[in-house]
């Protein structure tokens, strides 16, 4: 296989990049990052379904606009983690085999994955409804309660600010090992 054919398109990026890759760290994202991203591929592709399905006899206007948000959202979920795996790729094909580089991404990789969960640490409110009765969060406890501690803390709307921020870290660390 020549540099030109080595893979076509995203989905023949991915195992591309996991093939070419001597990083150890690197290939742990690239099944991890795959699966999280197809997980969020999922529930963002029900979420609308369930959307346009509760909605489908009631005019445009607002709905449609909710129904591209749920897109938007879940793209600028899956866009970034597709990142790492991606640029792996572009990289080895470009003919650069910097393992530095690639666990590099893949630690901004991990980096995201768990920004994605802080975040929705940050977006949980501290008493919510759920079948009718008020529940109250769960305590942070244990070994990561500081860090629980730390994104409640966070004010509920400014939640994107976490995943935003490992994904800007992703593009600095890119371009400095680029």
């Amino acid at each position: 296989m020549t540099d030109d054919d080595a893979y076509s398109g995203v989905v023949g990026a991915i195992p591309y990049a996991f093939r070419s890759t001597d990083s150890r760290l690197c290939r742990w994202y690239i099944v991890v990052g795959g699966l999280v991203g197809g997980l969020i591929t999922l529930v963002f592709t029900l979420a609308v379904l369930s959307l346009v399905g509760g909605t489908v006899r009631t005019a445009g206007g607002m709905l449609t606009s909710s129904r591209a948000f749920y897109v938007l959202v879940g793209l600028c979920l899956v866009g970034p983690l597709l990142a790492p795996m991606l640029l792996v790729a572009r990289s080895h094909r470009h003919g650069n085999d910097d393992t530095h580089y690639d666990r590099a991404l893949a630690g901004t990789g991990f980096l995201f994955v768990c920004s994605i969960y802080f975040g929705l640490v940050a977006s949980m409110p501290p008493t919510f409804q759920l079948n009718g009765e008020t529940v109250s969060r769960p305590p942070a406890e244990g070994l990561f309660g500081p860090i629980v501690e730390f994104f409640y803390a966070i004010p509920e709307p400014a939640w994107p600010v976490v995943p935003a921020t490992a994904a800007a870290i992703m593009i600095v660390v890119h371009r400095l090992y680029r």
